[in-house]
């Protein structure tokens, strides 16, 4: 595994893009675009977006003014990891797993993007943070 929570084997295949709070519609229209080529359905894409969009933004949010998107295919699956610089951060059970209170209006990202994504793991450390997905594509 690299620093960024990627894997080492991850090289030639994967897309990666830089981005801030700013770049976010660009982020998503780049991502959108990539997960048709590597064979996403069409009817999937909303539901990927928003995941997507949950995770990149709590990283330009949450851990650093600028991170990084990687992308790439695996077998059945689209992967995607987001990886800011942040500071290393506690993690208290498995990030995103419980549903927010019903009362919540904030910290419900991880969740929701749990919830849209096949899996979803996130590691943190001095390097910052990384959460990875996996989306199913093609028939299914």
């Amino acid at each position: 595994m690299k620093d960024d929570g990627v894997p080492a084997h991850v090289t030639r295949a994967a897309r990666e893009c830089a981005f801030s709070l700013a770049d976010l519609p660009d982020l998503r229209e780049y991502a959108a675009a990539e997960a048709l080529r590597r064979g996403m359905r069409e009817d999937a894409i909303g539901d990927f977006l928003v995941a997507l969009n949950e995770v990149a933004t709590n990283a330009v949010t949450h851990g650093s003014t600028k991170a990084r998107l990687t992308i790439w295919s695996e077998g059945p699956a689209l992967v995607v990891a987001v990886h800011d610089d942040g500071p290393e951060w506690r993690l208290e059970g498995e990030p995103g797993h419980d549903p927010p209170p019903e009362d919540a209006t904030s910290g419900m990202g991880l969740w929701v993007a749990r919830m849209l994504s096949s899996d979803l793991h996130v590691t943190t450390g001095p390097g910052g943070t990384t959460v990875t997905m996996r989306f199913r594509v093609g028939q299914g």
